[in-house]
C-alpha cells in the first residue's frame, strides 16, 4: 500500500471531519479578524485628524468606522466563541495534556476581549456625548486591546509550532512548566509581528477599497478622498515592512522547523543547490511536475548563498512530516501569499511614486481598481498564511510532541459531518446578517449624505442610540461648532 494510502488508513475515522470542522471555522473567523484588530487603529488616526485639523467629515468617517467596528466585533465574537468551544470538543487530547503549559494564551486573550467589548461601548456611546478630548482619550487603549489579544492567540500557535518551557515525567506528561518560556517562544516574536502588520495592512487596504469603488463610481469629493487616502496609506506604508517581515520568519521556519520548510518549498531531498519551485505538485516519489523551475534560488533564499543545505522530507519518516498532497497544499499557499504580497508592494510603491512627485492622489483608472482589489487579494493572502502554517505542520499538533491523531476527539465520524453541515448553514446566516447589516448603513448614511447634499437638513442616522439622551451634550455642540465634532444633523460638510 502506497505510504499516503497507509497513513490515512490508519488515522481514526473522526480525524478528517475533525479537521475540516476546524479549518471551516477558523477560514470563516479569520475574515473577521483584520478589522477586529486593525479598525480600531485605523479609526483612530482619523478621529485625531478630525480633531487635529477641525475636520468634520474625518470625524463623521471616524464616526461611521466605528459603528462598522461594533458590528463585526459582535459578528467576530459568536465565530470566535465557536472556536473556543472547539479546541475542547475536536482536541481534548491537546488541552487535556498540554493546556496547563500554553493555555495561559487563551486567558490573555479572554481578558482582551472583554476590555475591548467595554471600550467599545464607551468609545460608541461618547459620540456627541463626552468632550471631544476626553472621548478620544478614552479610546486610546482600543488599539492595544485588540493587539493584546492577537499576543494570547498568537502566543499559544507559535508554542505549538516551537513548545517549550516544561519538562516531561515518566509517563509524558508535561511538568515544570515555565509560563515566561512558554510564551516566548523561537517563532513568537516573527509570527507575532508579522501577523500584527499583516491585519494593519489587510484592514487598510479592505476599507480603502470601499471608497476606491465611489471613485470608479464618480464620487470624488472629499469624503471619499480622505476615506481612501488614510486607510490606504497606513496599507501602503505597513505592505513593504510585512514584505521584509515575511522573509524574516520563513528563515525562522528554516531554522526552527525544517521538515515544515521542506514541506513550503516542496524538497523532497536533503541537499544543496536546491532550487525554487513557483507553484507547482508534489508526487509522493518525490518528483514535482508543473510550476516554474528556477535553479539554486532555494538555497539562496534560505542562506543567501547556493551552497546553503535545506533539510528534505525524507530527513524524517513518513509518519513525522505532511504527505505529498499536504506539502503541495502548503506549498501552494505559501507561493500565492509571497505573489499577493508582492503585487501589493507595486501597488504601495506606485501610490508612494506619484504622492513624492506630485503631492496628489493616482488619476488612474487601473490604480483605483486594483486597489478596490487589493482588499480581497489581501484577506486570500492572509488565508494563505494560515493554510501554510497549519498544513505545513503536519502531522503534528504540538510539534514533535503530539500528532494531531493523538489529539482528536473519540466523538463519531457521523456526528462531527452532521456538525459541519450544521455549522456551514449557520455561519452562511451570520455572514449574510452581517453583510445584510452593512449594506443597510452604507444606504442610510448615503440617502443622509444625499439629502444633506440637497439642502434637506435631518437627523444623521449614525447619531441614533437605542438607549440614552437623545439631546447632545452642551460641550459637544460648542465643540461641534468649533470643528471638534460634526454638528447635530450635519451629515457631510
Amino acid at each position: 500500500m502506497h505510504t499516503s494510502l497507509r497513513l490515512l488508513a490508519d488515522a481514526p475515522d473522526q480525524l478528517l471531519p475533525a479537521r475540516e470542522l476546524m479549518a471551516f471555522t477558523l477560514a470563516s473567523h479569520i475574515i473577521l479578524v483584520p478589522l477586529g484588530v486593525a479598525l480600531p487603529f485605523i479609526t483612530l488616526v482619523m478621529h485625531y485628524r478630525g480633531l487635529r485639523r477641525k475636520d468634520a467629515t474625518a470625524l463623521l468617517l471616524a464616526r461611521r468606522w466605528s459603528a462598522v467596528m461594533a458590528v463585526q466585533f459582535a459578528v467576530g465574537v459568536v465565530t470566535g466563541t465557536v472556536l473556543s468551544f472547539e479546541f475542547g470538543l475536536l482536541w481534548p487530547g491537546l488541552m487535556g495534556r498540554w493546556g496547563d503549559v500554553f493555555g495561559i494564551g487563551f486567558g490573555v486573550e479572554a481578558w482582551a476581549f472583554f476590555l475591548e467589548a467595554v471600550l467599545i461601548a464607551i468609545y460608541l456611546y461618547g459620540w456627541r456625548r463626552l468632550k471631544p478630548r476626553t472621548h478620544f482619550l478614552l479610546a486610546l487603549p482600543l488599539p492595544a486591546t485588540a493587539l493584546l489579544g492577537a499576543f494570547g492567540i498568537l502566543a499559544a500557535n507559535s508554542w505549538m509550532n516551537t513548545p517549550q518551557g516544561f519538562s516531561l515525567d515518566s509517563d509524558g506528561n508535561p511538568v515544570d512548566v515555565n509560563i515566561w518560556k512558554a510564551i516566548f517562544t523561537p517563532m513568537f516574536g516573527p509570527q507575532y509581528w508579522h501577523f500584527v502588520v499583516a491585519m494593519l495592512l489587510t484592514a487598510g487596504y479592505v476599507v480603502a477599497g470601499v471608497y476606491a469603488v465611489g471613485w470608479l463610481r464618480g464620487r470624488r469629493d472629499h469624503y471619499h478622498r480622505l476615506g481612501f487616502t488614510v486607510p490606504f496609506t497606513i496599507a501602503a506604508v505597513a505592505t513593504p515592512v510585512q514584505f521584509v517581515l515575511g522573509d524574516s520568519i520563513a528563515r525562522s521556519v528554516f531554522h526552527k522547523q525544517p521538515v515544515k520548510f521542506a514541506a513550503l518549498e516542496i524538497v523532497w531531498e536533503t541537499d544543496t543547490r536546491v532550487p525554487e519551485y513557483l507553484f507547482g505538485r508534489l508526487h509522493p516519489d518525490g518528483s514535482v511536475s508543473g510550476g516554474i523551475k528556477v535553479p539554486l534560488l532555494d538555497s539562496i533564499l534560505a542562506g543567501f548563498s547556493p551552497n546553503t543545505k535545506v533539510v528534505g522530507l525524507t530527513s524524517v519518516p513518513a509518519d513525522e512530516r505532511p504527505t505529498a498532497t499536504q506539502a503541495t497544499i502548503a506549498h501552494w499557499a505559501f507561493d500565492l501569499m509571497v505573489v499577493i504580497g508582492s503585487v501589493l508592494v507595486l501597488l504601495a510603491l506606485w501610490y508612494g511614486l506619484v504622492w513624492l512627485r506630485h503631492r496628489r492622489l493616482p488619476a488612474s483608472k487601473w490604480f483605483y481598481g486594483s486597489a478596490a482589489c487589493a482588499g480581497v487579494a489581501s484577506v486570500v493572502a492572509v488565508e494563505c498564511g494560515w493554510i501554510a502554517t497549519e498544513v505545513g505542520r503536519q502531522p503534528w499538533i504540538v510539534y514533535q510532541n503530539m500528532r494531531v491523531s493523538e489529539a482528536v476527539t473519540s466523538t463519531r465520524s457521523t456526528s462531527l459531518w452532521i456538525m459541519l453541515g450544521v455549522v456551514i448553514v449557520v455561519y452562511v446566516f451570520i455572514f449574510g446578517s452581517l453583510l445584510a447589516v452593512l449594506l443597510k448603513m452604507r444606504t442610510r448614511w448615503r440617502l443622509a449624505d444625499e439629502q444633506r447634499a440637497a439642502g434637506r437638513p435631518g437627523e444623521a442616522p449614525e447619531t441614533d442610540t437605542p438607549y440614552g439622551p437623545r439631546a447632545p451634550v452642551p460641550a459637544g455642540d460648542a465643540a461641534a461648532r468649533g470643528g471638534g465634532a460634526a454638528p447635530p444633523g450635519d451629515g457631510r460638510p
